[in-house]
């Protein structure tokens, strides 16, 4: 007789541990992301015993289900939004329900600007008791989350109320660079030692409140960070592809620039 081999006991999969940036999503702009040709998650970070979602737009929830090591919606302590455009905050009602268990345990904050409450009623108003508190964000202002702390900056020029984030991990500087069009000032606020930039553009679009590549370099150039990180990418960067640019822009520029991917972490 055939011996059959038992498989042994499935195992809850582990938890990452330590600091870290994972990348839940890279999808920019609408078509991207109706199509998930690239995933629409957002950023993940963990920093000081503390986990944070930033901009957990359609699937974001399921990125963290098929994450492995596993992360676990349930251990967060924050849910910031920059904007509430659809591809940054299609799973923000999903989350909130997982940080509180349904609602069974009031916990976590929710930073949003003000017209996902007000006008975009993107938060549901039954979940908007489930956290500890949901927090309204101004322009140039700090807020702190347990032992994470970031700022917000100078409102950006986009079509719903926006602002991008600085913080640090450790001794390390990081700002996200959210949706806007180029206009001057962004080079101040942003100086951090890693910059991630939204590039949803290979070329400049009139009329459209976007990031193009050519934006980015200039950004990088001048702000001169240790590392750039793109992100956010729509179709025209896809086509391009976008690690073949951050290459070309990595030897234009004498500063290591990479392109994100689905699943890409950087730990601390």
């Amino acid at each position: 007789m055939a011996r059959i081999k038992l498989k042994p006991k499935s195992q809850k999969a582990k938890m990452v541990t330590g600091d870290f940036i994972k990348f839940l999503g890279t999808a920019g702009a609408r078509f991207v992301m109706i199509r998930q040709l690239r995933a629409s998650g957002g950023i993940w970070v963990t920093a000081k015993d503390t986990n944070i979602l930033i901009d957990p737009g359609p699937g974001s929830i399921v990125r963290c289900a098929a994450s492995r090591p596993k992360l676990d919606p349930s251990k967060l302590d924050a849910v910031i939004l920059t904007h509430r455009h659809l591809d940054h905050s299609g799973d923000i009602n999903v989350m909130i329900e997982a940080m509180t268990e349904g609602g069974f345990k009031k916990r976590g904050m929710v930073f949003c600007p003000s017209d996902a409450i007000e006008e975009g009623q993107v938060i549901l108003r039954y979940l908007r008791s489930f956290p500890q508190k949901i927090e309204l964000l101004e322009e140039n202002s700090s807020y702190k989350i347990k032992g994470f702390g970031f700022q917000t900056s100078m409102r950006h020029i986009h079509t719903a109320l926006t602002y991008g984030i600085k913080f640090k991990i450790k001794e390390t500087s990081i700002s996200l660079l959210t949706d806007t069009r180029y206009f001057e000032g962004l080079e101040k606020f942003y100086k951090s030692d890693i910059l991630i930039i939204c590039v949803v553009f290979l070329e400049p679009r009139a009329g459209i409140d976007h990031l193009c590549l050519a934006d980015a370099e200039s950004l990088i150039k001048e702000i001169r960070p240790k590392k750039a990180i793109l992100t956010h990418f729509g179709m025209t960067m896809l086509k391009a592809k976008p690690h073949i640019q951050a290459e070309e822009l990595s030897k234009r520029l004498g500063i290591e620039v990479e392109a994100a991917y689905d699943g890409m972490t950087l730990n601390f």
